[in-house]
């Protein structure tokens, strides 16, 4: 038996420990200070112990200043094993942080207590990130337990605030800590791929959040002609804002899916009872545009389309720009990442991984514009976000294979 079968022997073993990693950091609530929470310490404490259990040949927590968080600060976590070659190190970079449940009537369990039924682990966040910072973190564990040694040097990177921009996660340790990562590294980001694990995600949308604040004069129910209902504005742009599909039409295919995607999301709540027409509404927009265009121009289109409407109704309607993240370069598909990373689902699966961009946002745009070659990867079912959120055992395994692959150089 190899060095590597027997690291992924051990690995194949890991059912239980999977599940319990994933009940441990489940139940840590992990939300930010935007989505209702104060910060992501408990968990990034529990993982330091686990970090530490490997013997790190270093460990830090690098803090994020945030006075709205617990304790003032966000916990951005970074562990590093060295390997028989210094450099290039494999880079694992997840994220702590999640989102919360939503509308808990959804949920056929409470979604901070994983509930398991046979290959499923299902809970918030159980995906979106705990997948890969279990599969990456019992790669690295498996190769310990069996006395074999890193061809490559690796580094676990355990980062906040990814849910809601990154400002204090990886966009501060890129500005903090610009040692950190050289742009001969493999990093790999393992937050976006498919449900057989052969995308390797190398270019990302720009992202674009509208806010659509619509202003008109609040009144009794039964007397609508003293008033101005901003509702009606409200509805009639949304329906509107449908024409920016067809305006802004081409295709890339290399993305998935092929075109820029405009979709009206969250609406914020207007008066509380039934008998008022309301004078206030908002709602807001996310975008996700091709490289092709820019964000101005679709900001502009969107802003001519409120004037129409406001003009048409009588209301005031402006628009403003709540968060935006112009699309980067992407990643070579002959990067070094990409080619070890398709070397290794190859070995491991026996599949055949290709290079695609991807209309969701991830940390690895800020990679990119950092100068850094990242490649987005892991085997999902693409639950993130949604009520029963699921990840696979098997996938975690597998996935797990890969990095160690990966870490002990094939």
């Amino acid at each position: 038996m190899s060095n590597l079968d027997r690291v992924f022997k051990r690995i194949e073993a890991y059912r239980e420990e999977i599940i319990a990693l994933q009940r441990e950091l489940t139940s840590r609530i992990a939300l930010g200070p935007d989505n209702g929470g104060g910060g992501e310490h408990e968990k990034t404490a529990y993982l330091k112990k686990k970090m530490e259990e490997l013997a790190p040949s270093s460990l830090e927590e690098i803090r994020s200043p945030d006075e709205r968080a617990d304790r003032g600060y966000r916990p951005n976590l970074v562990a590093r094993w060295d390997g028989k070659t210094a450099y290039p190190t494999v880079w694992v970079l997840s994220h702590t942080d999640v989102v919360p449940p939503g509308d808990l009537n959804l949920w056929e369990s409470d979604p901070y207590q994983v509930r398991v039924e046979g290959d499923k682990i299902i809970g918030r966040g159980v995906e979106d990130n705990q997948h890969g910072i279990v599969s990456s973190y019992l790669a690295l564990k498996a190769i310990r337990e069996s006395g074999e040694a890193l061809k490559r040097s690796v580094g676990l990177a355990l980062v906040a605030d990814e849910e809601t921009g990154s400002k204090y996660g990886l966009d501060y340790l890129l500005k903090d800590r610009p040692d950190l990562f050289k742009p001969d590294d493999l990093i790999i980001v393992p937050d976006g791929g498919n449900d057989q694990g052969t995308m390797i995600e190398v270019a990302e949308k720009s992202l674009l959040w509208l806010k659509f604040i619509v202003t008109g004069k609040q009144c009794h129910g039964s007397a609508p002609e003293r008033g101005k209902n901003s509702l009606y504005g409200a509805a009639r742009l949304i329906v509107g804002l449908e024409k920016m599909k067809k305006e802004f039409s081409l295709e890339d295919l290399l993305f998935r899916p092929p075109r820029s995607t405009f979709e009206p999301t969250k609406m914020e709540g207007n008066v509380p009872n039934i008998n008022t027409i309301p004078g206030r509404d908002v709602f807001y927009m996310d975008c996700r545009v091709l490289p092709q265009y820019s964000l101005d121009e679709i900001i502009k289109f969107a802003e001519t389309l409120a004037r129409e409407v406001a003009a048409e109704l009588g209301l005031s309607i402006d628009v403003k720009t709540h968060y935006r993240q112009e699309a980067t370069a992407p990643t070579p598909s002959d990067a070094p990442v990409v080619v070890a990373l398709t070397e290794a689902i190859q070995k491991v699966k026996g599949l055949e991984a290709k290079p695609m961009g991807i209309g969701g946002g991830t940390v690895a745009a800020f990679f990119r514009r950092a100068g850094l070659p990242a490649a987005v990867w892991i085997t999902e079912p693409n639950t993130a976000h949604q009520p029963n959120e699921y990840c696979l055992i098997s996938s975690v395994i597998s996935d797990a294979k890969v990095f160690a692959y990966l870490y002990m150089g094939g």
